[in-house]
C-alpha cells in the first residue's frame, strides 16, 4: 500500500488522490487501508516517513564515505540539493507534507531526520575544532531551517538545476563562517 500511495501522491498530489484509488492500486481493500494506516492521512505519514529514512541513509552514506568533517558537510548538502529535484520529494516532502500534516508534525518529522544528522555534523566539527564557539542546538536549527528553505526554493523554481547550484554557492558561503579553519 505505501508503495502505491507513494507512487499516486508523486504523480498527482495527496488531494488529488482518493483513498479508493490507493487501495484498488495496492489491490486491497478500504478495509486495509484503515486498519493498518487509520486513513489516507496515516498512509501519507508512512510514505513520508519512508522518503525521510530513505534520504537520511542516503546522506549518512555520503557523510560516512567523506574523509573530515567540512568535506562530509558539503558532500550532505549538495546530495541532499540533489535528492530535492526527484519529483516524488518536492511533490510529497517539499509540497505536500505541511498542508497533509500541518506544520507541527512537518517541523517534528523534519527534526527528527534532518535535524539529527546536522546536529551529529556539527558535533563532529566541534570535537575536532573546526565549529565556531556557538550552541549547536541552536546552530543546527538554524542550519536545518535554511536548507529547507533551499529545497523549497528548488521546488518552487522554473529551472531546478540552476536553483539547485545557486543554493549551495549560497549555503556554503553562509556555512562557511560557521568553520574555524577547512581541512
Amino acid at each position: 500500500m505505501i508503495t502505491a500511495a507513494r507512487t499516486l501522491f508523486a504523480e498527482q498530489g495527496y488531494a488529488a488522490v482518493p483513498a479508493d484509488e490507493i487501495v484498488r492500486a495496492a489491490g486491497v481493500t478500504r478495509g486495509a487501508l484503515y486498519h493498518h494506516f487509520g486513513d489516507k492521512q496515516g498512509l501519507f505519514r508512512a510514505v513520508i516517513e519512508q522518503i525521510e529514512t530513505e534520504i537520511t541513509e542516503d546522506l549518512k552514506t555520503v557523510l560516512g564515505a567523506a574523509g573530515d568533517p567540512w568535506t562530509g558537510a558539503l558532500g550532505v548538502l549538495s546530495r541532499f540539493l540533489d535528492l530535492c529535484l526527484r519529483p516524488e520529494v518536492v511533490r510529497i516532502a517539499l509540497t505536500d507534507a505541511v498542508s497533509v500534516l500541518g506544520w507541527q508534525e512537518w517541523r517534528e518529522l523534519e527534526n527528527r531526520y534532518g535535524l539529527g544528522l546536522i546536529t551529529e555534523i556539527l558535533e563532529s566539527a566541534a570535537a575536532d575544532g573546526l565549529l565556531i564557539d556557538a550552541p549547536v542546538p541552536e546552530l543546527a536549527q538554524l542550519v536545518l531551517s535554511a536548507c529547507a528553505e533551499a529545497a523549497l526554493m528548488i521546488a518552487h523554481a522554473e529551472d531546478r538545476e540552476a536553483a539547485k547550484e545557486k543554493a549551495l554557492a549560497a549555503l556554503v558561503a553562509l556555512l562557511s563562517g560557521l568553520v574555524t579553519e577547512r581541512i
